[in-house]
């Protein structure tokens, strides 16, 4: 093999392992259907879900991340972002530990009452749960319709 070729095969193998880790976030759907190990470090996007937030001493915080289809509890130590709450996209980053939990080191919510992340919303309407009237308070026009 030349000195070109050994370049260019690092080259592809570098651009190969930064491909696998632009994902901007997981759906729990993801975490269970890649195996994801505890331990491995990544982000679980979805929306908070309804009755699932439960608050602790010294700011602990346990709340669930669904997607609609899969569920993800989340385990969280720390203030969170002033605009968190149930039924809300929210992306978090940490780990799985061994029993399934997510321990989130970090979490991000929404900007203001009509902002989702675009990677929040694709993966809903992925999934299906995708509901019009987000549409409407996003100001978009509903997939495969002309605004």
């Amino acid at each position: 093999m030349t000195r070109k070729q050994r370049r260019l095969s690092l080259i592809g193998a570098a651009l190969g392992v930064l491909k696998e880790s632009i994902v901007f976030f997981n759906s729990p759907t993801d975490v269970v259907e890649k195996h994801i190990k505890p331990g491995t470090r990544i982000r679980v996007g979805g929306l908070v879900k309804e009755g699932s937030v439960w608050r602790g001493d010294s700011l602990a915080v346990r709340f669930e991340v669904t997607d609609g289809k899969r569920t993800i509890p989340v385990a969280y130590q720390g203030l969170l972002p002033d605009l968190f709450r149930e039924g809300q996209g929210v992306v978090a980053e940490g780990a799985l530990d061994p029993a399934g939990t997510f321990r989130a080191d970090s979490v991000l919510a929404k900007h203001d009452e009509t902002y989702m992340p675009k990677d929040v919303a694709d993966a809903l309407k992925k999934q299906g749960h995708w509901k019009d009237d987000y549409e409407r308070k996003l100001g978009a026009a509903p997939q495969g319709k002309a605004q």
